[in-house]
């Protein structure tokens, strides 16, 4: 199906906070033209403890919000909301929507030389079982370790990317892989890349560290070429800034996310939950 009239819109995509922005990252580089509208849910974050209908809930109603703001296509740029809302959303819009998962299974099987791999993910995310069905769908003869790593989405969130405690839960978290030959990890969730360094630390040099960002955006890419949905050239999108919304603390998520993103967020919006839940 084509959506030519649809072209000129913007790209949404969101994540429960901050780390979507790994992930808009990649999106900026292999889609310099596009025009974002990333949502941060940051006052419902964390995702990755929350059940399966109240993930589906939440994933529903932040769709809905960036239909208003005129989007041709929907990135769920959270593995949790990804895992369990996926099929909810592709069923509710009547636009693509791409997720995290088949993407990182691609991703990960081509990494892999020994068919070891590894999913860091939050419990949600692990409980589902998405990433390790998908990759085994896809060659049932690897293995598949799932290990749920819920601090991590905090430390990243807070900032605590060089505290002195973050090293050190890092390393407990990874302990039980040590002994298992893992030649890959697949970073399950969009807030992991910032833990990347000291993940690759902890597990050494044999190991191949793998964010799904990279395998999304060329999703993205060829989606839109598939329904003609790419940004007319008489658009310059220099012209036009991205649009970032949070439904809290706006001041933070500018703060950070632009340490994040690597480049300047000029203003962030507020979306208030509370008037659109008493509507």
């Amino acid at each position: 199906m084509k959506y030519p009239e649809k072209s000129p819109y913007s790209i949404g995509m969101f994540d429960s906070g901050l780390g979507g922005l790994t992930v808009l990252r990649q999106l900026l580089k292999v889609l310099p033209h596009e025009q974002f509208i990333y949502y941060g849910d940051t006052a419902r974050l964390p995702y990755g403890d929350k059940s399966r209908e109240t993930i589906i809930g939440y994933s529903l109603d932040n769709a809905d919000f960036l239909l208003t703001q005129q989007i041709k296509l929907l990135v769920v740029a959270c593995s949790t909301a990804s895992s369990f809302a996926l099929e909810q959303l592709q069923q509710h819009l009547d636009i693509p929507v791409i997720g995290m998962i088949e993407p990182g299974a691609d991703i990960a099987l081509r990494a892999t030389k020994t068919g070891r791999i590894a999913i860091l993910g939050t419990k949600g995310t692990i409980k589902s079982e998405a990433y390790k069905m998908a990759i085994l769908a896809r060659n049932p003869d690897v293995m598949v370790t799932s290990l749920a790593c819920p601090l991590f989405v905090p430390l990243v969130e807070e900032h605590f990317l060089v505290h002195p405690a973050t090293p050190l839960i890092v390393q407990e978290y990874l302990k039980p892989l040590k002994a298992q030959q893992i030649d890959t990890i697949l970073l399950g969730c969009t807030h992991y890349p910032l833990l990347k360094d000291l993940i690759c630390a902890e597990m050494g040099e044999d190991v191949m560290v793998i964010d799904p960002a990279m395998a999304c955006a060329e999703k993205v890419l060829s989606t839109l070429d598939q329904h003609g949905l790419q940004m007319p050239e008489k658009y310059d999108i220099r012209t036009s800034e991205h649009r970032f919304f949070v439904s809290d603390d706006p001041d933070k998520f500018q703060m950070l996310g632009e340490i994040f993103l690597g480049r300047r967020i000029s203003f962030v919006e507020s979306r208030n939950l509370i008037s659109c839940e008493l509507r």
